[in-house]
């Protein structure tokens, strides 16, 4: 009689044990996704930020952003302490982070000459709306002055990624900045999101409908934390539909840190995984 108790025990020890190995298979069956999407943001006026953080956390959405020490509605700057609880906040939950120079410089023209030079506009900081002159080092500096910015608010290492605002680059800008660390990140077509866009033009319904038509497997997307000249804004009113839209055509989201042609070159810089 005892031995058949032993039996049965194993029995059902194994069974358990069978029954666990296939809800794990299946659990994991489920976060497997095949068709990818990079949802990003850019800061702003940081006006709807803690309402795009409500739905990211609500649709369970991870994504990257891009910041700059930008002027706010609130606060002073995005990159400034009053939004330093924030973005502590967003790395605690998972999200990954990287540069958009630190006073959001917008590159003009690449100007002659044998070392690499630019004509550069802040639109933020002490020179904003000035057109300087930026030699490597000082382009590199803003590139990597909001990084570590970002990492001494929320204690975690950006991407050695940035985009530059606008997206305004030149094969010259680029080299420099690959050589300072930082592989330039743009979009996909399909996914610039119009949110800055006016919005007697675009309407949020016509974006919405734009954005689910066309945004495709793999693509980048990109919005902002909050435009100035948006009357109706973006965010958060298609945020959401877009996320859940998105979801029912089959789509998943991951962060930069994720995608295929950046991997690698995270990788090498040796940043540091959340688990």
């Amino acid at each position: 009689m005892q031995l058949a108790n032993k039996v049965l025990h194993r029995c059902l020890v194994a069974l358990a044990l069978t029954a666990a190995s296939a809800y794990c298979t299946s659990a994991n069956a489920e976060k497997t996704c095949d068709n990818p999407l990079y949802l990003t943001f850019d800061t702003g006026h940081m006006g709807i930020a803690p309402l795009v953080a409500d739905v990211l956390n609500r649709q369970n959405v991870k994504v990257t952003f891009f910041a700059a020490n930008e002027r706010t509605q609130t606060g002073d700057g995005s990159l400034g302490q009053h939004w330093a609880p924030w973005w502590k906040a967003r790395a605690a939950e998972g999200h990954e982070f990287a540069s958009h120079t630190f006073d959001h410089v917008y590159w003009r023209a690449d100007l002659p000459g044998v070392a690499p030079a630019f004509r550069v506009k802040p639109t933020a900081g002490a020179l904003q709306g000035q057109t300087l002159t930026y030699d490597a080092q000082h382009y590199c500096a803003q590139l990597t002055q909001a990084n570590e910015r970002l990492q001494a608010m929320t204690g975690k290492k950006p991407l050695p990624l940035f985009r530059a605002p606008g997206g305004k680059t030149s094969p010259r800008l680029l080299a420099v900045a690959k050589a300072c660390g930082f592989e330039h990140v743009g979009w996909a077509a399909a996914g610039f999101l119009g949110d800055e866009l006016s919005s007697e033009t675009f309407s949020n319904a016509a974006l919405l409908k734009k954005a689910l038509r066309d945004i495709k497997s793999g693509d980048i997307l990109m919005a902002h934390l909050g435009i100035w000249s948006r009357q109706d804004p973006w965010a958060p009113t298609v945020l959401e539909p877009l996320i859940t839209g998105l979801k029912d055509k089959g789509f998943c989201f991951a962060t930069l840190r994720e995608h295929p042609a950046y991997q690698a070159w995270v990788s090498a810089a040796h940043v540091p995984a959340i688990h």
